[in-house]
């Protein structure tokens, strides 16, 4: 009994599958021939789809993802572009593209390059992330993320060398790590990750695009341009 019942569910499943596959027009033999004289059609088509589904991830959090920890932005803080960057302090792809976030923010005064330490490689990434959330509570992100990702290794030593470079006060930044003001925002930077659907670094966001890995400035940069005009 249960077979028969099985087989009717699977023959109902499969008039309905031809059902739709007629109604929507591409079993017609004009659609099949016309994607068979234009394959391209298939992976534009896939594009477009992949990029509105990146839309749809994007949109509902844009106001979240684009409203920086106070103090940690490179570039023009009041730029009317804005491009979000997660990264990571061991991240050596990281490191590769900090010459190509300095010549974006070069050539594009209105850019807004908001910073989200996603420190998911070593438990030194995240005592580096702290540090920099503290070094932007006093006004000295830049400094410390550039001299951060200067030293190349993620010590302690090389946190506080960092730092001291930068003109953090170490100690007071220290209080700060210590009291847990930081937590809040590397949990949500970890919730809009997951969210994205983000799982390395360096990942950006910018306008309807979601990039991955260092791809360059020239590859940024267009998506910089697109959505400037979008």
């Amino acid at each position: 009994m249960r077979w028969i019942s099985t087989s009717l569910i699977a023959l109902v499943a499969g008039f309905a599958g031809a059902a739709l596959w007629s109604f929507s027009g591409l079993g017609d033999n004009h659609t099949r021939d016309y994607l068979l004289s234009n394959p391209e059609v298939l992976p534009q088509a896939m594009e477009e789809l992949q990029r509105r589904d990146t839309l749809a991830r994007i949109e509902p959090l844009r106001d979240e993802l684009e409203a920086a920890f106070p103090g940690a932005v490179l570039g023009n803080p009041d730029g009317a572009v804005t491009l979000v960057e997660f990264t990571d302090y061991a991240c050596t792809y990281c490191r590769q593209s900090v010459a190509d976030v300095n010549a974006l923010i070069a050539s594009n005064p209105d850019l807004k390059v908001v910073v989200r330490e996603y420190p998911i490689l070593t438990e030194q990434s995240a005592d580096a992330a702290r540090m920099a959330l503290a070094a932007a509570q006093q006004g000295r992100f830049e400094q410390f993320h550039l001299a951060m990702f200067a030293q190349g290794q993620v010590t302690q030593e090389t946190i506080t060398a960092a730092a001291t470079q930068a003109g953090v006060d170490v100690e007071q930044a220290l209080a700060a790590i210590s009291a847990g003001q930081f937590e809040s925002q590397l949990q949500n930077n970890i919730f809009l990750a997951q969210s994205l659907g983000i799982t390395g670094t360096p990942s950006w966001i910018v306008g309807d695009k979601a990039l991955n890995g260092a791809i360059g400035a020239e590859s940024i940069g267009r998506a910089i341009a697109e959505a400037r005009d979008s």
